[in-house]
């Protein structure tokens, strides 16, 4: 099994980015630990991470070579049609995911436009919320 991690905006300064609400991990490490996870599993990761909203796009049509694709798409959430559009666009499954819990935060960001096109979300969890999106795939959460 393949899966995709793209990191959006602003998830590269992870660490020293607002550490209250993101907590200290860097996106390296958080990379780290789902290399870990994904050794255990037999599955393996790429990863990619931008703050441009069209490379975020084209990533993800890119991605047909993926069984599976964990995206956050960070402030983009609230605001891009284009990222929503291409993961509706494919066909491969996709778990949003958020460090913090969008829903405890400020209204703007109480709606995610990617959300309905996406298998599940997952926020709130920090760093683990990735992993949690990582076990998604190996059948230890199946609905």
């Amino acid at each position: 099994m393949k899966i995709l991690v793209i990191h959006g905006p602003n998830i590269n300064l992870l660490g020293k980015r607002e550490p209250e609400t993101y907590g200290v991990l860097t996106m390296d490490e958080i990379n780290s630990k789902l290399k870990a996870i994904a050794a255990k599993n037999q599955i393996e990761l790429s990863f990619f991470q931008s703050n441009i909203e069209g490379e975020l796009v084209n990533q993800i049509q890119d991605s047909d070579s993926f069984d599976g694709i964990i995206i956050n798409p960070a402030a983009y959430t609230h605001t891009s049609v284009a990222i929503r559009d291409a993961l509706a666009a494919i066909k491969i499954p996709a778990v949003e995911v958020h460090i913090s819990n969008i829903y405890k935060r400020e209204e703007f960001r109480h709606k995610s436009l990617t959300a309905a096109v996406v298998r599940g979300q997952i926020s709130g969890f920090g760093a683990q919320s990735y992993e949690l999106a990582l076990l998604s795939f190996t059948g230890h959460c199946d609905s």
